[in-house]
């Protein structure tokens, strides 16, 4: 399973990031079984991390869920 890692932690785990080894999807187990691996080392980007086209302000971040509040409430009350 590909992901989007920066390559200073996987160096500082004592791995080569352009030389990682292809794993097997049938045999990774993310369950209860004992086998948790704990990534405290490895510091990974997330999956939507190629959703992102542009660095925006914080204030441009905070500002539009409650603009985007604001409109949806206007829609349904039709005001």
């Amino acid at each position: 399973m590909h992901g989007n890692y920066l390559k200073p932690s996987i160096r500082a785990a004592g791995l080569d990031p352009d030389n990682l080894p292809e794993s097997d999807p049938s045999k990774m187990s993310f369950g209860g079984d004992g086998a948790k691996k704990a990534w405290k080392d490895i510091w990974g980007c997330g999956q939507g991390i190629g959703a992102i086209d542009k660095v925006v302000p914080t204030r441009e971040l905070v500002a539009r869920p409650a603009r985007e509040y604001q409109d949806a409430r206007r829609r349904l009350l039709g005001a």
